[in-house]
């Protein structure tokens, strides 16, 4: 029982480290930071276009939010070698512990170096296109629901209000005051979407 209650303890660590993030190393994976940004501002616009105004203020608020929280990844985040590093002491216990976890892969190590800078353009072309494709979708999605006041979107958006508020908890106690102001503003976006959607139905 108590090595079953030390696994379960390393895991939350673990998962508390994933949650922190780490700092975007190249275009793609700033593009990916700031998408959620992008996608929430087009939606604000939207709704805001279509007098749905507390729509529009609640999506606006998930925008800066995220877009405060890729700042704060840029430059409050661990590196990914820092994090290899945060994690291995707690991997390695739980390799003591019995688990069997998959190898590290290198921090340092530089993906796709056997690939032609063809085929790594081709790769990056495609990831950029599945990016704006999430954009679109994500734009859509947002247009659309909720359309009304539901358990369904209820539980969605208290997950998710959860969620930012655990993470700028954690932010706060790391001393990373962008990162946690853009969670909290996020926090703050769910509970508004919740609000206009029963103040603004969609038809």
């Amino acid at each position: 029982m108590a090595r079953d209650n030390n696994k379960a303890r390393v895991h939350l660590q673990l998962v508390l480290l994933a949650l922190d993030g780490t700092k975007p190393s190249g275009t793609l994976q700033w593009v990916s930071a700031v998408a959620p940004a992008l996608t929430q501002a087009a939606v604000g616009a939207g709704h805001w276009a279509a007098g749905r105004r507390q729509r529009a203020l609640a999506a606006w608020a998930s925008a800066a939010g995220s877009g405060l929280a890729a700042w704060g990844l840029g430059t409050e985040a661990p590196t990914r070698a820092e994090m290899v590093k945060n994690t291995r002491p707690h991997r390695d216990l739980l390799r003591t512990l019995g688990e069997r976890l998959p190898p590290e892969a290198p921090a340092t190590a530089v993906a796709h170096t056997h690939l032609s800078q063809r085929s790594q353009n081709a790769l990056s072309a495609v990831v950029c296109a599945e990016i704006c494709a999430q954009i679109v979708f994500g734009v859509r999605s947002g247009l659309r629901h909720p359309r009304q006041l539901t358990a369904r979107a209820i539980a969605s958006e208290t997950f998710s209000t959860v969620t930012y508020v655990l993470v700028a908890a954690r932010a706060v106690q790391r001393r990373r005051p962008r990162i946690a102001a853009g969670r909290a503003l996020s926090a703050a976006g769910s509970l508004a979407r919740l609000r206009a959607a029963s103040a603004e139905p969609l038809q």
